[in-house]
C-alpha cells in the first residue's frame, strides 16, 4: 500500500511537471523586495461565538442543539495592499460556507470593499463544534439565521478595520512539521478477506505534515501577526458533542496567541486534509477526568507550539513584494454522489480556484474538502519560495481526490460529485495560475 501511495503522488507531481516544460512557464523564482512599492498590512481579529445555542455542523446524525462553549470562535482578517492591488484573507473558526453561503457572502464583501474575486481569500479552519451558516430561511433554524445574518455584518467590519489600519511591513515565512494529522483511509478486510476503506487510521499513508508559518513584522522589528497552514480536519470531538469549540485548529490558534501575545493576531489556515484527520478522532466530548488533558486540548496545543517554534525561528524578514491575484472557476468533469457508475454525459461541477503572491510567496485557494497528494502536488510545482494551499476557501463543493484513489473507493469517493479525472485538472489549472503571476 505505501509503495502504491508513493508512486501515485510521484506520477501527479510529473505530470505537474510536463505540464509545466510543455507550456514553458518555468521561470526563476521571485526576490521579494525588488522595486521602489511600499508592502503594507493590516490585521484584525474579533470574537464570533453564538451567543444562542445553534443546530451544529459536520454531522449529519446530530440534530441536538448545542449546549456551551469550550473556548472561543473567532474571525481574523489579514489584508495586503501595493500599489493600489489589494489581498484579503480572512479565516473564520467555523466548518466553511455551505449552502449557498459561499456565495452570499463573497458578494457582499466583494461589493463592498469593491475587490476583485482573486483578492479575496475567504475561508475556514473546518471546525465540526461549530454552527452551521445557512440563509435558508424555510428549512434552517432560527437561530443559525440569526447568527449568519449578523456575522455578515461583523466580516465587513473586521475586513474596513484591517484594510483602514494598513502600515509598512516586513514578512518573512518558515516551515517546521506536526504529527498532528494522520490519514484516515483505513484499509480493514472481512470475514471473506474482501477489503474496504473505512474511516480511521492509516499510519502509512500520505499526509503533508508540513507546519507554514509567516511572520509579520513593523519595519522596527515589532511584530503583530502570523499565519500558519496546516492540513487536518478539525474533527477531534465527533457527532456527540454539543459543546462549541474551534477543535484543533481553533485551540493551535488560540494558544499561539496566547504565547505570542494577545497583541499578535495568528490566523490558521486548513491546508489540503480532506483525507487527514487529528490523531484522536470524532470524539464524543472534551474528557474532563482528573489528570486528563482533552484530546482537543493536547493535538491544538502541539500544533500551536509547532507554530510558535517556527514563527520565533524566522529570523530573516523584509519588506516590498508585489501582489497579484486571480480567481476561475473550472467546470470540472462530475459524477453522481454516493454512486460507482458515472455516465459520460454526467454534468460537470463547479470548482473555484483563487489563486494569489505577494512577493515570493504563493497562495492557492480551492474551494471544495481537498485530499493531501492534490495540496502536495501543487505545492512541489509552485514556483514560489512557500505556498499556501488553502482549502475550504470560496466555496463548498465537497471532496475532490486523485485518480488513483477512485479505484479504492471509500467514504471520500463516494461523497465526492468530482470525476477521477477532476483532480489532475484542477492541480494543472492552479500550477498555471501560480506561474500567470510572476
Amino acid at each position: 500500500m505505501r509503495q502504491v501511495l508513493r508512486c501515485s503522488l510521484k506520477r501527479i507531481s510529473l505530470i505537474v511537471g510536463i505540464f509545466v516544460i510543455v507550456f514553458g512557464l518555468a521561470v526563476a523564482p521571485v526576490k521579494s523586495g525588488q522595486g521602489k512599492n511600499i508592502l503594507r498590512a493590516g490585521v484584525a481579529r474579533i470574537d464570533i461565538t453564538p451567543e444562542k445555542p445553534v443546530k451544529m455542523a459536520g454531522y449529519g446524525a446530530r440534530t441536538q442543539l448545542s449546549e456551551g462553549v469550550h473556548d472561543p470562535l473567532l474571525a481574523r482578517v489579514v489584508v495586503f495592499e501595493n500599489n493600489g492591488k489589494r489581498l484579503v484573507l480572512v479565516s473564520t473558526d467555523l466548518i466553511g460556507f455551505y449552502s449557498g453561503t459561499a456565495d452570499h457572502f463573497q458578494k457582499i464583501i466583494l461589493d463592498e470593499f469593491k475587490l476583485k474575486p482573486g483578492e479575496l481569500f475567504l475561508s475556514s479552519v473546518h471546525t465540526h463544534a461549530g454552527p452551521g451558516l445557512t440563509i435558508d430561511e424555510e428549512k434552517g433554524h432560527a437561530n443559525n439565521l440569526e447568527y449568519t445574518k449578523k456575522l455578515e455584518g461583523t466580516l465587513v467590519k473586521l475586513i474596513r478595520e484591517a484594510l483602514n489600519d494598513t502600515e509598512p511591513v516586513n514578512i518573512g515565512t518558515g516551515v517546521g512539521y506536526s504529527p498532528v494529522g494522520i490519514n484516515r483511509r483505513e484499509l480493514r478486510f472481512d470475514n471473506s478477506g474482501n477489503s474496504t476503506i473505512r474511516l480511521g487510521r492509516n499510519p502509512y499513508g500520505p499526509t503533508d505534515k508540513e507546519v507554514l508559518v509567516m511572520k509579520l513584522a513593523r519595519p522596527d522589528g515589532e511584530v503583530f501577526a502570523a499565519l500558519f497552514d496546516y492540513a487536518t480536519h478539525a474533527t477531534c470531538l465527533g457527532g456527540k458533542n454539543l459543546t462549541v469549540s474551534g477543535d484543533v485548529m481553533g485551540l493551535a490558534e488560540q494558544f499561539a496567541e496566547k504565547i505570542l501575545g494577545e497583541e499578535v493576531i495568528v490566523a490558521g489556515f486548513a491546508g489540503a486534509s480532506a483525507n487527514i484527520d487529528p490523531w484522536f478522532r470524532v470524539l464524543p466530548a472534551f474528557n474532563n477526568e482528573p489528570g486528563w488533558v482533552p484530546e482537543p486540548v493536547l493535538l491544538g496545543t502541539m500544533l500551536g507550539e509547532e507554530v510558535v517554534h517556527v514563527f520565533r525561528d524566522i529570523g530573516d524578514v523584509s519588506g516590498g513584494g508585489e501582489i497579484g491575484a486571480a480567481f476561475v472557476t473550472l467546470e470540472l468533469p462530475g459524477k453522481p454522489r454516493n454512486e460507482e457508475k458515472i455516465d459520460k454525459d454526467h454534468p460537470t461541477t463547479p470548482l473555484n480556484i483563487t489563486v494569489a503572491r505577494v512577493g515570493n510567496i504563493g497562495f492557492v485557494g480551492l474551494g471544495a474538502e481537498v485530499l493531501t497528494e492534490i495540496g502536495m502536488s501543487i505545492k512541489e510545482a509552485s514556483p514560489y519560495e512557500r505556498t499556501f494551499v488553502i482549502t475550504h476557501c470560496n466555496g463548498a463543493a465537497s471532496y475532490i481526490a486523485p485518480e488513483h484513489l477512485h479505484i479504492e473507493g471509500g467514504y471520500e469517493i463516494r461523497s465526492s460529485p468530482f470525476a477521477p479525472q477532476a483532480a489532475e485538472i484542477a492541480v494543472k489549472q492552479a500550477v498555471k495560475m501560480l506561474h500567470e503571476l510572476l
